[in-house]
């Protein structure tokens, strides 16, 4: 316990959610949602519009949208979260080499070791100053919690929550302490805290008044000792720059329970996989691997096993894992799966016979390969086109007959994905539309302004020949044109949504149905075809993007092979929303951008955004 209050805690405010608010003008001011989007995601952070609904975080995903059901629900971009952060984390060392952070958005300093500050007046002003950095630097809000320890510290900045300052001077820790309830100490979690409830024991004054003896009797030596010097205001752990990680472990929570004994072997092999490369990338090795499996009545099961030495060989680790998934009873069904590595040194004791095993595995592979290229070119067919349409193709004799390749349509110059006879030209392009009514035609597309609602169409709009399900978008979040949040409606044959000029319209149901001719109006029509083909990107809800000719944006929404975007940048004016085929080639992911525009200090390189190829909506927690 310091006699001065140069401890700093650092939390910022509503993290995920208030950069999202920042880098989309139209969600300022409305109620956001970061998380895992699925049927089982769980809330990462909530704006404090949100949070006015009871939406708080690790609630169930499907418990907030009941609970909000207009807000804006996004998935989780940590890119911008480490960019931004980098930023914070930057403006902490400068006041101190003693940094230590806890996630993202919390770190404690320690002003004193700096210089930074050393009674009372020097760190207010150090915190205020800090609190002014931050707003100029990302454009957020922090707050600031300082006192002569961190547990006070991280108190200090939950009172001072959103955007404050609290200072907790010395010698009134206990006064400050003792009206507040036991769970505010470190260490005490709900069943913590309901065993000392049922003690009679609710607040900080009740475990002071109870004494160390009678919290040992209750909670074990350990903990009862930490726990009374915690509520009589004591707390010695400093600031510590660097801390060891002691594991790194990866897991899945599965939309719908896996009942296949096959595919969760494949899970668990995948998750090995990962857990690999993040122990690599942190150049680690391990020497105890973990699986942990929680089924569908809720019960979690954790096996282990320890390997001669350490290895980050992913062959190993993989093996290691499928051993401990054959002692596990997945009867019923699996809604989780985890794989970890503990034990973690720095250096590693190859497995020679999985490293012997691994050569072997590639040059089977290479000698497959070499097989498979002399046997295509003693057909006389290049071996990069032997899949493409020739008679040792699964796909050969379907147009053409045999020898022939075949590959889709071309449209717009270019190949459609699962291609239709009846898939839409693109306007602009000097190619002419039939007219509309003639099969594989398209009415021609409205003016940019009436692209949102552009009424019925000859053979669609409502009771058009599409019918009203063949035109559903579903997305994850709407957002009109004045920026007001909502669940976005499916889009049906009653709302044609058209492109804008120039650009690649969407059509409406009835034009889907139209183009496609009777295909279109049983379901397998264009947009159907374009699925099929397996070609259509992925996009999430409030991933960055940019257009050849409308610049920076973010998706709002996407499905059935189309994507809505909302173009807007940090600083702008709420931007107009368009909708595109998810494959436009017009539209590419994109970099997030800096908070605070004309930013010089912004990194250089940020990792890609990847969409992946595949149907869009949601996304795993």
């Amino acid at each position: 316990m310091r006699a001065a209050p140069t401890i700093l805690h650092l939390d910022m405010d509503a993290f995920f959610a208030a950069a999202e608010q920042a880098a989309k003008p139209s969600l300022r001011g409305k109620p956001v949602i970061v998380g895992g989007l699925g049927p089982r995601g769980v809330v990462a952070t909530a704006s404090y519009e949100a949070r006015r609904f009871g939406v708080h975080s690790a609630m169930p995903m499907a418990q907030a949208r009941r609970l909000a059901p207009n807000a804006a629900y996004l998935v989780p971009r940590f890119s911008l979260y480490r960019a931004v952060s980098e930023q914070v984390m930057e403006l902490l060392r400068g006041l101190s080499p003693l940094v230590e952070p806890l996630s993202l958005d919390e770190a404690f300093v320690d002003l004193e070791a700096g210089g930074s500050a050393h009674d009372a007046v020097g760190a207010r002003a150090a915190g205020e100053q800090l609190r002014r950095d931050i707003h100029a630097v990302t454009g957020l809000t922090g707050s600031v919690g300082l006192a002569g320890s961190k547990m006070l510290a991280k108190i200090a900045s939950e009172e001072a929550k959103p955007d404050g300052l609290v200072l907790i001077e010395p010698g009134t820790e206990r006064e400050l302490l003792g009206p507040k309830s036991v769970r505010i100490l470190p260490g005490v979690g709900p069943a913590t805290g309901e065993h000392l409830r049922r003690a009679g024991m609710t607040t900080v004054a009740d475990l002071a008044a109870a004494g160390e003896d009678e919290l040992v009797r209750l909670l074990g030596r350990a903990h009862g000792e930490s726990l009374y010097r915690m509520a009589m205001g004591y707390d010695d752990r400093p600031v510590v720059a660097e801390r060891d990680a002691k594991s790194v472990s990866v897991e899945d929570t599965f939309d719908v329970d896996l009942h296949d004994r096959v595919r969760v072997r494949m899970e668990v092999e995948r998750l090995a996989e990962r857990c690999v490369q993040r122990l690599r990338g942190a150049g680690r090795s391990g020497r105890t691997v973990v699986l942990k499996v929680r089924r569908y009545d809720f019960s979690t099961l954790t096996r282990s096993e320890t390997l001669r030495g350490p290895t980050d060989d992913p062959v190993v680790v993989r093996e290691a894992a499928a051993r401990l998934l054959e002692a596990v009873d997945t009867t019923g069904g699996v809604r989780l799966l985890g794989v970890g590595v503990t034990g973690l040194a720095d250096y590693t004791q190859e497995d020679l016979f999985a490293q012997a095993a691994a050569e072997a595995a590639e040059r089977a592979v290479g000698e497959r390969d070499a097989v498979e290229r002399a046997g295509a070119a003693g057909a006389g067919v290049p071996a990069a086109h032997s899949g493409a349409g020739g008679t040792g193709s699964g796909e050969s004799g379907a147009v053409g007959g045999p020898g022939v390749p075949v590959g889709p349509p071309e449209v717009d110059g270019r190949a459609r994905p699962g291609g239709s006879a009846g898939a839409p030209p693109r306007q602009g392009d000097g190619v002419a539309a039939p007219p509309a009514g003639e099969s594989g035609g398209r009415p021609e597309a409205a003016p940019p302004d009436l692209r949102d609602h552009a009424g019925p169409r000859p053979g669609g709009g409502l009771g058009g020949a599409g019918g009203a399900d063949d035109g559903v978008v579903a997305a994850e979040i709407g957002l009109g044109d004045h920026g007001g949040p909502g669940v976005q409606a499916a889009s049906s044959a009653g709302e044609g949504r058209v492109g804008p000029a120039g650009g690649r319209p969407v059509s409406t149901a009835g034009e889907a149905g139209e183009a496609g001719g009777t295909a279109g109006r049983a379901g397998a029509g264009p947009d159907s075809a374009r699925m099929a083909g397996g070609e259509a990107r992925r996009w999430s809800a409030g991933e960055d993007v940019r257009h050849a000719r409308y610049g920076a944006g973010w998706v709002q929404g996407s499905g059935l092979g189309r994507v809505t975007v909302r173009f807007e940048e940090p600083g702008s004016a709420p931007g107009r929303v368009r909708t595109f085929w998810a494959d436009d080639p017009e539209l590419e992911p994109s970099d997030p951008l800096p908070l605070v525009p004309g930013q010089s200090s912004w990194p250089a390189s940020l990792p890609k955004s990847r969409s992946v190829e595949g149907g869009g909506g949601s996304a795993r927690p």
